[in-house]
């Protein structure tokens, strides 16, 4: 089976600044992947090249996410990309302004779905993969920190991704409640979605076994 995400010899930068050099991996269909290392070690700048916010360098030699060239990947290729990527952030960057559904509601419209009772269906359907099938109606602010970020995960399943890229996604949680939301990422990674995870807690790789890509040094160790 072909490989997801191949880089090769890849160069990130920010602001003129090399973050990552000399890139070398390839990751599989249904693998859970660990990116450790301290802060400032290019995790979150690797996840953002992924789903093409962040340009690769030019030297790059080769870089493929879900069969496209991201060295030479156009504007208007970025949304059906991302429809192929589900994004978790640290920070939910959930809409205050509108309820757990209309949050939903808003990204399939964005990505080209139409029929509403369509949409609600399949927004309960998720909800409840992720436990929070009752909580359609609720606002962000009437929420906890973990229920939160459950929403932020049935966010990133509406359209079926290929693979989630989680960007520490228990930094701000309890340790009970970070437990809950890796017992639901990695259960997902067992149906079959590679997934992507950054994170500082050292104890979750002994707790949820997976391969670990150690950042360190301006490179990426596998």
């Amino acid at each position: 089976m072909s490989n997801l995400i191949e880089y090769q010899n890849v160069k990130l930068c920010q602001a003129e600044q090399i973050v990552l050099q000399d890139v070398n991996l390839a990751i599989a269909p249904g693998e859970f992947v660990y990116l450790l290392g301290k802060v400032g070690t290019g995790k979150s700048t690797f996840l953002k090249s992924l789903y093409g916010a962040l340009p690769l360098h030019k030297d790059s030699e080769m870089a493929n996410v879900l069969d496209y060239d991201m060295l030479h990947i156009r504007r208007r290729q970025l949304p059906y990309l991302r429809r192929r990527l589900g994004v978790v952030f640290q920070d939910y960057q959930l809409l205050t302004d509108r309820s757990v559904e209309e949050n939903l509601m808003f990204v399939l419209r964005a990505t080209g779905w139409r029929k509403q009772t369509t949409m609600k269906s399949h927004i309960q359907d998720i909800l409840s993969q992720v436990g929070m099938e009752t909580k359609a109606y609720k606002m962000p602010y009437q929420l906890s920190g973990g229920e939160q970020q459950r929403v932020v995960i049935a966010r990133a399943l509406l359209n079926t991704p290929d693979v989630i890229l989680a960007d520490e996604p228990t930094g701000n949680l309890d340790a009970e409640t970070g437990k809950e939301i890796m017992d639901l990422l990695h259960g997902i990674s067992k149906a079959g979605i590679t997934v992507l995870l950054s994170t500082h807690n050292t104890q979750w790789p002994a707790l949820y076994p997976g391969r670990e890509l150690r950042f360190a040094n301006q490179t990426i160790i596998s």
